[in-house]
Formats: structure tokens, C-alpha cells, sequence
């Protein structure tokens, strides 16, 4: 079997889904992968989502990523009003945002870490620090992006820093999570997972071509739970392939995942 498109244009197009059906809430993607999926299901599925241009204004269509110039030459993005930081912070304070973050750890809480690897106190290595997840953590929507699913991302116990909230109960008074906090799905290079499972567990929802859920599970820190209806990745659609081409003429999507392999595992 052979295949015409990429896992990471995979990964894009199953990240994509996250956002059906939110309504017109501000769709925020970190990163390249992320917002391609952001800008993928804006143009498909869900056009009544909202997005900026990365800097202070809402657009009417997503922005192509890169320079723009070469196949970018001339391009006019096309606005329709303003999003500067008081508007953002009042988009988040009432909970009408849908962000998806490349945390570099997650554990079976859903608790990540973008601060440091280590002791907080001496770590091995310090990365962006907190940022503004803990106030995102708990007001609206998150999903992950996280391209290298293995032990050291997702980890056994608890992260090495709390940057962002998770369903630790032992954290919230009385085991009670603040009612804008909702984490929802997490796209890997193997899986797409949830959690949807029991007291909010983390559970594999679909498997990439040419993964196992013994895969997956041998490259996790904490057990992981099959969704009943567990399935195969949905393959790119000639139509959502066309328009990641039109959105990353640049290819910044080949980085994603070292070596930029194919779409299926059964390919190697």
C-alpha cells in the first residue's frame, strides 16, 4: 500500500477535528502544525471560527505560513477587525477560545510542562517557562500537538514542572475543577487520544496506519485505556491535502517530524 500524503499531514488533518463543532470561538494554533490544522478546519468544517493573524487583527481567512514572497508574492491577508491584547484577554477570560500547544511533557493527568526538564531547582535543561498556560489551563479549551510520542513526553508520576493545569485531583480543593477547564484531545505521531476516559483518563481514540495499540502503550509512561470505538487515523482528503499545499508553500510542514515520513507506518 502505498501512500500520497505525510504523517504529519496526517497528524494536521486529524488536528484539524478537534475544532468541529465549537461554534465561534477564536481557534489558536501554536506552531506550525497546529495552526495549519486551526487553519484547515476554518476553511472545511467549521468557517464560523475565528483566528488572527498571529499579531493584532482577526482575519477573514487564515494566513499562509512563511515569508511572503516566492509563491507568497503579493499576498494580501484579508482583515476584519482587531485583536489586541484586551480583546484576547477578554476572549479567554469568558472561556471562548479553543488553543492547541506542543507541551514538552504530559502526564496521565493531562498536567504539562513547557518550563524545564528536571528539578525545578537545578534543571537539566530550561525551555520557554510557563507562560500563560496556567490562566488558559483552566478558562477554556486545550488540545496538545506532540509529534514524538515517547516516555520522555509522556511521562510516568507527574511532570517535572506544572506549566499547565490538569485533572489532578489531589490539586483542587475537594477534587473540584474550575468550570471553564476542559482538556481535549492530544494528536501523536502513533495516535489520537483523549480523555474521555473513566475519571477523565486518557484513552487512545484512533491508531495511525501501521500502529498498534501495544505500540503506543510501550512508548507511554502511565496506562493508557482503549476508546470503545477505537479506529483507524481517517487518511487526508484530496481536498484538505490541496489546501495544506496552499497554506505552507513553503513547506514548513516537512520539519515537523524528522524525516518527514509517510503517512503510514506500513510504509517503513
Amino acid at each position: 500500500m502505498s501512500t500520497n500524503f505525510s504523517l504529519a499531514e496526517l497528524m494536521i488533518c486529524a488536528a484539524s477535528e478537534v475544532w468541529r463543532g465549537n461554534g465561534e470561538v477564536l481557534a489558536n494554533g501554536i506552531g506550525p502544525g497546529p495552526r495549519l490544522a486551526a487553519s484547515i478546519a476554518k476553511l472545511t468544517h467549521s468557517p464560523e471560527l475565528m483566528m488572527t493573524d498571529s499579531e493584532a487583527r482577526l482575519i477573514e481567512e487564515p494566513v499562509p505560513l512563511g515569508p511572503k514572497s516566492g509563491p507568497l508574492a503579493g499576498y494580501q491577508a484579508k482583515y476584519s477587525g482587531n485583536a489586541d491584547f484586551s480583546r484576547i484577554f477578554d476572549i479567554v477570560w469568558r472561556g471562548q477560545r479553543h488553543v492547541m500547544i506542543g507541551p514538552t511533557q504530559v502526564d496521565q493527568y493531562g498536567q504539562t510542562n513547557l518550563s524545564c526538564v528536571g528539578s525545578y531547582e537545578k534543571p537539566k535543561t530550561a525551555i520557554l517557562g510557563v507562560r500563560g498556560l496556567p490562566g488558559n489551563s483552566i478558562n477554556h479549551k486545550n488540545s496538545f500537538f506532540m509529534p514524538n510520542h515517547s516516555k520522555r513526553s509522556f511521562v510516568s508520576g507527574q511532570v517535572d514542572m506544572v506549566s499547565g493545569a490538569g485533572y489532578n485531583p489531589e490539586r483542587w480543593p475537594n477534587g473540584e475543577y474550575p468550570v471553564g477547564m476542559e482538556l481535549n484531545t492530544i494528536i501523536t505521531n502513533l495516535c489520537v487520544m483523549n480523555f474521555g476516559g473513566q475519571n477523565k483518563s486518557i484513552q487512545v481514540v484512533s491508531l495511525h496506519p501501521g500502529v498498534s495499540f501495544e505500540q503506543v502503550q510501550s512508548e507511554t509512561g502511565f496506562e493508557l485505556m482503549k476508546s470503545p470505538d477505537m479506529h483507524e487515523t481517517p487518511a487526508p482528503t484530496k481536498e484538505q491535502l490541496e489546501l495544506i499545499q496552499h497554506l505552507d508553500p513553503h513547506q514548513f510542514r516537512a520539519s515537523i517530524i524528522k524525516g518527514n515520513p509517510a503517512g503510514s507506518a506500513r510504509e517503513s
